[in-house]
């Protein structure tokens, strides 16, 4: 990645971070955005208990892929630093995480309750239910904590890959949720999804579940992803 893709990459995680306040994602310092430099090892990730208001692109941590080690930066990464590390290790795809404790997902979370697919809006991104983790182990939570709450989403994604891309979000039980995403500003836009299709089923399980039919929902996804997709625009000045 050259200088000025590197330099492009810290205003994109910085804007995205910016963003967590401004969709209503997060009380005061409740979420992290991440991006990652495939070609150079490392990535960049919002430091710990900064403030957004104060948050500029100077205190943005760099963090090595491969050991965890800060490579740029004067303040302490974000905490959830290791649980993003071990994402990006697992699915190479990834170029972007995201963490929030908003408040609907968070409570199918602290219910330890699968986002179930009950309409076209969630089908739209998710293809499938947005799935929660088991409960991280006494041992797990003692030793290595943030990197292990990684693993126990890796785990329930079998790190299949395919997989991950076709649900790019998961809950961690008891915790909340973390979307993924090609860029730091999709693993974002992830979140924001996942949110409000989080409070539309808690609207509608108090109304009275009823099972969308299966093939409305293939078809609401098919139409956005996939090789048949046709949904939306070439971006200004694309081929």
């Amino acid at each position: 990645m050259t200088a000025a893709a590197r330099a492009a990459l810290r205003r994109e995680v910085l804007e995205a971070n910016l963003r967590i306040p401004a969709t209503g994602l997060a009380t005061l310092t409740w979420g992290n955005v991440s991006g990652v430099d495939r070609e150079a090892g490392v990535f960049v990730i919002k430091p710990s208990g900064v403030p957004y208001e104060r948050l500029t692109e100077g205190d943005l941590v760099v963090v090595a892929l491969d050991d965890g080690r800060v490579v740029e930066g004067t303040l302490r990464p974000s905490t959830d630093t290791e649980t993003h590390r071990c994402l990006y290790r697992a699915f190479p795809a990834i170029g972007g995480v995201t963490h929030t404790h908003s408040t609907h997902a968070v409570a199918f979370a602290q219910a330890r309750r699968a986002i179930p697919v009950l309409g076209t809006t969630h089908a739209d991104t998710f293809d499938g239910p947005v799935p929660v983790t088991e409960v991280l182990t006494p041992e797990q939570c003692a030793r290595d904590y943030e990197f292990h709450t990684g693993q126990v989403v890796v785990d329930l994604l079998d790190g299949d890959e395919a997989r991950a891309e076709a649900v790019p979000g998961a809950l961690v039980a008891h915790h909340g949720p973390f979307t993924w995403g090609a860029t730091a500003t999709a693993s974002l836009e992830h979140a924001v999804i996942l949110e409000a299709v989080a409070e539309m089923a808690l609207h509608t399980l108090a109304l009275g579940r009823v099972e969308p039919p299966q093939h409305l929902l293939d078809r609401h996804y098919t139409r956005k992803h996939g090789p048949g997709a046709y949904y939306g625009n070439p971006a200004p000045g694309a081929a």
